[in-house]
Order: C-alpha cells, then structure tokens, then sequence
C-alpha cells in the first residue's frame, strides 16, 4: 500500500507541473492551445475522478502536502466536468471538517463551483473581468460579508488579495 500512495503522490504532483506549465494556454487567443489546456484538464480531471473512486479525498496526511494540494488544484481546474468539481467538493468538505483539510482551499473550491454552476459565490475569490484595472470577483451571495467570510477562512481581504494581481 506504501508503494500505491507514494505513486499517487508522483502522478498527482506530476499533473499539478503539467497543469502549471499549460495554464497560461488558458486564455490564449490560439484556439489550438485553449484546445489543448481543455484536454489537459480534461484528462486531469476524469483521472481525478478515478483516484476519489479509489481512495477518496487525497488527504496531506494520505499523500503529502504537495500532492494534496495537487489534487486540489486540479478539482480547480475541472471547470467543463461539474460532476468532479462537486465530487470533490463533497469529500474535501468532509475532510475539512475532520481537519484533513485546508478551509481555504475548500473556499476557492466552492466558489469556483458555485460559479461553474451559475451561481453566485460566497467568498469572492473568482474574478470574473478587470474594470478601468480593477479585478472585479463574480457576484457574491453576501458581498457586505466577503471580508467577514474570507477571514474565518484564511483568506486576505479582497482589496489586498486583489493588489497583488493588480501590479503593473
């Protein structure tokens, strides 16, 4: 069983670097590369779902800091595959609340689902467009409470989370 985590951990870092090296591909204007960075989070995010069938949330304490936050990176990145975002919001909230878990990671997660589903989030940590230079986040369920909301998970204000973003 050693030998299996210690596996999963090298396949999930190894997705992360991928994942990493593609993203700015993203928002590319050559088709052709936004193609491939939804192939690449496609795959991600469909062996994601294998490995939660598996063994479920990929805890720290099961595969190591960087390959948590690995699998959580790449549930990030499932924007065109709800059915892994909300999985993986389910067994990370689970883990969270056992303290297997970062509460900030789970913010980012919810969030980032909420929006994929037409949502409105709660923390403010996705930003939909910048505005005369401003990031301005997708509409939030409680925006007079985001501040509120983002310390009780760890998560800077907005105006500073958005500052370093801002840099030009």
């Amino acid at each position: 069983m050693a030998h299996d985590v210690a596996a999963l951990a090298a396949e999930l870092t190894g997705m992360a670097a991928a994942d990493h090296q593609a993203a700015p591909h993203a928002n590319s204007d050559d088709p052709a590369e936004q193609l491939a960075w939804r192939r690449l989070t496609a795959r991600h995010g469909d062996r994601l779902g294998e490995i939660m069938d598996e063994y479920g949330w990929p805890t720290e304490e099961r595969v190591g800091e960087k390959a948590a936050r690995a699998a959580w990176l790449i549930a990030q990145h499932a924007d065109r595959q709800l059915e892994i975002q909300r999985r993986a919001l389910k067994l990370m909230q689970q883990a969270v609340s056992a303290g297997l878990a970062s509460p900030r990671e789970l913010a980012f997660l919810r969030d980032r689902t909420l929006v994929n589903e037409g949502r409105k989030q709660i923390y403010g940590t996705q930003i939909a467009g910048v505005k005369d230079g401003v990031p301005v986040p997708w509409p939030c369920e409680e925006p007079d409470r985001m501040d509120e909301l983002r310390a009780e998970v760890g998560i800077d204000p907005f105006d500073e989370y958005v500052a370093k973003f801002a840099m030009a």
